[in-house]
């Protein structure tokens, strides 16, 4: 393993394989990627499909290239791009409802770690298991506020990197967490009251041009079909 990492730093730069590790980390906890094996697995799948195109098709010469560049941007898009930013509106969606039953709990007078123990132990959501794992390192010799900093950097949200960033200078500086836990939700709230607003200021537009696409051709049809008709007749 040792001797396939030290090759893979031969063939791919180091800003690559630190790239590919960032993107790997907002997949989550539960995701097993690995950078070198997927690098490895997107040379190895372009090539191959490079020799494809080549052998098999006309004019393959001109296609091959092509075809292996947009192959081999789209799996990276598809890979962590797309799924990243998935994954951060799912966590998004999440958060409203962890991080009140985590204010509850705050406020029943326990401390911010007791209180997110308690909290993953009763949610059951892929933000939860963020948690868990936090909560998992900080038994494991890391503080709190380290805990959280790393959890930022799986996490694919501003929204919610903003209220670990509260909760990590209220731990810090001793501030009331069940305020900041509160104001934070309130926040959460609005943004997606705002979302919701801003969907439906462009149905209008979308049912305009799913109009324009489908009822005013079959309008014409239906108006013209008869002058069509008589005149084939």
């Amino acid at each position: 393993m040792a001797k396939d990492f030290s090759l893979a730093r031969k063939i791919y730069s180091k800003n690559t394989i630190k790239r590919i590790e960032t993107k790997i980390k907002l997949l989550g906890v539960n995701n097993k990627l690995k950078p070198i094996s997927f690098l490895n697995f997107r040379l190895f799948t372009t090539i191959i499909l490079f020799g494809i195109v080549l052998y098999f098709f006309d004019r393959g010469y001109i296609y091959a290239p092509l075809i292996s560049i947009i192959y081999y941007y789209l799996l990276y898009y598809f890979t962590f791009d797309y799924r990243i930013k998935k994954r951060g509106k799912k966590l998004e969606m999440e958060a409203l409802y962890f991080f009140e039953v985590l204010s509850l709990t705050v406020q029943t007078g326990k401390n911010l770690i007791n209180a997110i123990e308690i909290t993953t132990k009763n949610i059951d959501s892929e933000l939860s298991d963020e948690f868990k794992k936090t909560i998992l390192e900080v038994n494991y010799s890391k503080t709190l506020t380290e805990a959280l900093n790393d959890m930022k950097k799986r996490i694919p949200s501003d929204n919610i990197n903003n209220i670990l960033l509260n909760l990590e200078q209220a731990n810090i500086f001793g501030g009331n967490i069940g305020d900041t836990l509160n104001n934070q939700i309130d926040y959460l709230s609005n943004t997606k009251i705002q979302e919701i607003r801003a969907q439906i200021n462009k149905m209008p537009i979308k049912i305009s041009i799913i109009s324009v696409i489908f009822f005013i051709p079959l309008i014409l049809l239906l108006v013209l079909g008869p002058i069509i008709l008589n005149v084939i007749s």
